[in-house]
């Protein structure tokens, strides 16, 4: 049997050519053994009674002699066909490539453009994480904004409240509220004061 691992062929056709040839070596092997058995049977039912020297122990040692005759000349001329079939039939020629090859014979890289390949990729990983991040920065800053905003909406309908509730009592919209409320207390900051002055006097 052919030692050549053929792994390309195995590739192709998801067996070993060897493995191949094998089974059929072994298919006609048990052919042959079987052939023989019935021969001996025919052989044993047709002269025993014709000639009775010929006992069965006879007639096997003669069909072990013939096998053996049979199977040596079949082991050489199988030979010759595995050769054949697997220089021929079973081979894939140099030149032809995979259809799962193609691609790696048209984009062939030297250890050196692997490497480059391998660094800008690592490099376009490290841009994405740090895209990854500032995108979740972003997202945490726009979650606080909205926070804030509510803040905000929740105070503006406070001072709606008042405003509402300055007209509802007659004073006014609530800008004129804080206005004169502002002016009453400078007035009353100056009247504390003027009292003050004349506490220190006195």
């Amino acid at each position: 049997m052919s030692i050549n691992p053929m792994m390309y062929e195995a590739q192709f056709f998801g067996f070993t050519p060897q493995t191949f040839m094998l089974r059929i070596y072994f298919a006609f092997q048990d052919h042959l053994s079987h052939i023989m058995l019935v021969v001996e049977k025919v052989i044993l039912n047709k002269l025993q009674n014709i000639c009775p020297s010929l006992t069965p122990t006879l007639i096997r040692r003669s069909t072990e002699k013939f096998f053996a005759f049979m199977k040596e000349r079949f082991d050489n001329q199988f030979t010759k066909m595995e050769k054949s079939l697997l220089s021929t039939v079973l081979s894939i020629p140099k030149n032809i490539c995979l259809p799962e090859d193609k691609l790696q014979e048209e984009f062939c890289y030297t250890a050196k453009q692997f490497q480059e390949l391998e660094n800008e990729i690592s490099q376009l990983e490290r841009e994405l994480k740090a895209e990854m991040c500032a995108e979740q920065a972003l997202q945490t800053e726009l979650e606080e904004q909205k926070i804030v905003q509510g803040h905000l909406e929740g105070i503006l309908q406070w001072f709606d409240g008042l405003d509402n509730i300055g007209r509802n009592e007659g004073t006014g919209n609530l800008k004129e509220s804080f206005a004169a409320l502002t002016k009453t207390a400078a007035k009353l900051h100056n009247i504390v004061q003027e009292v003050e002055d004349k506490m220190n006097r006195l």
